[in-house]
């Protein structure tokens, strides 16, 4: 029996079982994204996107964080600090109205020349100017970014700071596995909040909208007044009553 002839110009029909093989991967995805929560999808993509190393100590904080198990969340910086360093994803949002808050708070307690603090971003393209959403929730509780350029995290800032303060546990993971021999200076800021949110993730609302922008700043403003208030106003209250006690 012949084999039958190919027409010039015409290509041979896949198999069905090629065919098949081809379309598997979309056909896995598209099931996983049907049974899967999308929350979990989201975990799944940062551990990829991470690496092997930071993508494993992400998803055991995400772990450790879904069974309760948060104590290594609730270590709070020494009163001796002099230089903190708030950082975030993209430096656009999260840190740079960290930084605001702190910056205003040093200077109501005239605290500004002891204390400094500055913010970086993980993946932050240098100059690039503040979120929209940003410019307008931080306006609302009279801060104003509009001169904040990002600045991309450096080894020197690392070195320089006397505590960093990570949004996520995203930022943590990345951090720990970037400069592992700073790990004692790395604290959640949210060791610092009050009520459901203490010791979790301070989510990152760029892919959020306005009022999700706003109600992060809250939940940062609430963070750096507590900080303020336990850590440097309690210590110079502290030394001011141990100096009355002492005079004559």
């Amino acid at each position: 029996m012949k084999k039958p002839l190919l027409v010039a110009g015409t290509q041979k029909p896949e198999s069905k079982d090629a065919s098949t093989v081809q379309d598997a991967p979309s056909a896995v995805q598209s099931a996983l994204h049907k049974v899967v929560p999308a929350f979990l999808m989201k975990q799944r993509s940062i551990v990829l996107n991470t690496g092997v190393a930071a993508g494993w100590t992400y998803a055991t904080l995400c772990f450790m964080d879904a069974i309760g198990m948060r104590t290594p969340n609730q270590r709070l910086i020494p009163p001796s600090s002099r230089s903190l360093l708030f950082i975030c994803f993209g430096n656009i949002m999260r840190s740079p109205m960290a930084e605001a808050l702190m910056k205003r708070a040093l200077t109501d307690a005239k605290l500004e020349n002891q204390i400094e603090a500055a913010s970086a971003g993980l993946h932050a393209l240098a100059g690039r100017e503040a979120h929209p959403w940003a410019l307008e929730a931080a306006d609302s509780l009279g801060i104003s970014l509009i001169h904040h350029r990002a600045k991309p995290l450096t080894r020197d800032m690392v070195e320089r700071a006397d505590c960093i303060f990570v949004m996520d546990f995203q930022n943590k993971a990345e951090l720990m596995t970037l400069y592992p021999e700073v790990k004692s200076k790395i604290y959640l800021l949210s060791a610092y909040a009050e009520g459901r949110g203490r010791y979790r993730e301070i989510s990152d609302p760029y892919l959020g909208n306005l009022e999700i922008t706003k109600s992060c700043y809250r939940e940062l403003q609430t963070c750096i007044r507590n900080l303020m208030d336990s850590t440097f106003l309690a210590a110079r209250d502290v030394a001011a009553d141990h100096f009355s006690s002492a005079s004559p």
